[in-house]
């Protein structure tokens, strides 16, 4: 449950510990826990994208056999879905980080009901909790009682398809290769980059940020439909923003929601919280995670320095200083900046139907907003959201 489904429903999640995506499989396996695919596709595909929905889209096909390439705008994989290795004593998400549902989806995802991967998950509930509100912070510890959600302990989400998905078929990923236009019409679609590379193939997922289809970074040959068009516009992916501090000491609770928490938790994400909260780590990461129009007042500052000088200012503010005095060094993800993301993720403000609706049975749609049962804006519903569009794809033959 994240903070918004906090807010509405206060209500508790159980307790995660350790599991293994064999053991989930074998209590799942009899009420269709893991998806098959009907139909018969022998065609090419071509993948545009490389973050969670065109990872898995890329391990469905690879489960299924099926000819396809990734064609990836930057030089890695991962997309929003991005970790720091080396910053610390465990592992920073600098994107996406929390599991917002049960921890079962991941077996799920993974499709393989033979996998013995163990991967170690925590119950994020955060046990001190304050509001910072006209300049003043207030502990706030009861709403303790009414949040918890899940995270990796010692991995992260770019962990989970790195190596449970990617090793599959690394090969057939290509980077720096931005695509600016898909022509489909004719008998096979031909896609474009900026590379001046041509593809061809029979059908073509696109998994990139609906930021990228607002603003026009690929076009359509010919253009995509007015409905399809519409809901495009429609959509919303605001600013995005993720800073991790290090400190030598601990002088800040588990989580500080700025301005109150339903503000918080149902209009502009504004959260510090301690990063190492039950990662058994010896270091001490406060963060920063702000969306929407509060990231847009830092990612606007024009310069990494500048959102720094920012966030320590009101840290300092909260905390008497301590944040200067016991400062070690940072990390800034700045999402906005980022080319082929520019933003965070979307809201769900369009129709996933007429989002992931396909087009002339050549273009297939996936992401965190495609989703139609309800899990738009995660990791895991971007992902799921693959499978679908997969599914369509197979089923139109």
């Amino acid at each position: 449950m994240n903070k918004r489904e906090f807010v509405k429903r206060l209500m508790t999640l159980g307790a995660a510990s350790p599991f293994m995506l064999q053991l989930l499989s074998s209590c799942t396996r009899d009420e269709g826990f893991f998806q098959e695919l009907e139909g018969d596709f022998n065609g090419r595909v071509l993948i545009i994208g490389a973050g969670a929905a065109g990872l898995t889209a890329g391990h469905i096909l690879t489960q299924q056999g099926v000819d396809f390439q990734i064609l990836e705008a930057g030089p890695t994989h991962g997309g929003r879905v991005k970790k720091a290795a080396d910053f610390v004593d465990f592992p920073i998400d600098l994107g996406a980080e929390w599991i917002h549902t049960d921890p079962s989806i991941l077996a799920k995802l993974n499709n393989d009901q033979d996998s013995e991967v163990e991967i170690d998950i925590i119950t994020y509930n955060p046990q001190t909790i304050s509001v910072w509100k006209n300049n003043r912070l207030r502990r706030r510890n009861i709403a303790s009682n009414f949040y918890s959600e899940y995270k990796f302990k010692n991995t992260t989400w770019f962990d989970f398809f790195d190596d449970l998905m990617v090793p599959g078929f690394r090969d057939k990923i290509v980077y720096n290769s931005p695509v600016t236009e898909i022509d489909y019409s004719g008998g096979r679609v031909v896609v474009k980059t900026g590379n001046e590379e041509v593809y061809e193939a029979d059908k073509v997922l696109v998994t990139v940020p609906i930021s990228i289809l607002q603003q026009g970074m690929i076009s359509f040959i010919p253009e995509l439909p007015g409905e399809k068009a519409a809901a495009i516009a429609e959509e919303e992916m605001p600013a995005g923003l993720k800073v991790f501090i290090e400190f030598s000491e601990r002088f800040y609770p588990d989580l500080v929601m700025v301005n109150d928490l339903v503000e918080a938790a149902l209009s502009a994400e504004h959260t510090y919280y301690d990063a190492a909260f039950g990662k058994d780590a010896a270091s001490h990461v406060f963060a920063l995670f702000t969306v929407g129009e509060k990231a847009a007042e830092y990612t606007s500052l024009g310069s990494d320095e500048a959102i720094l000088n920012k966030v320590m200012g009101e840290l300092d503010a909260m905390f008497e200083n301590k944040a200067s005095q016991y400062y070690k060094k940072h990390i800034i993800q700045n999402w906005s900046a980022e080319p082929y993301i520019r933003g965070s993720y979307s809201f769900g403000m369009g129709s996933p139907e007429a989002l992931a609706a396909p087009v002339s049975e050549k273009i297939y749609f996936a992401g965190e907003a495609m989703v139609t049962n309800g899990n738009t804006s995660t990791v895991h519903g971007a992902a799921e959201s693959a499978f679908s569009a997969i599914e369509m794809m197979f089923r139109e033959g």
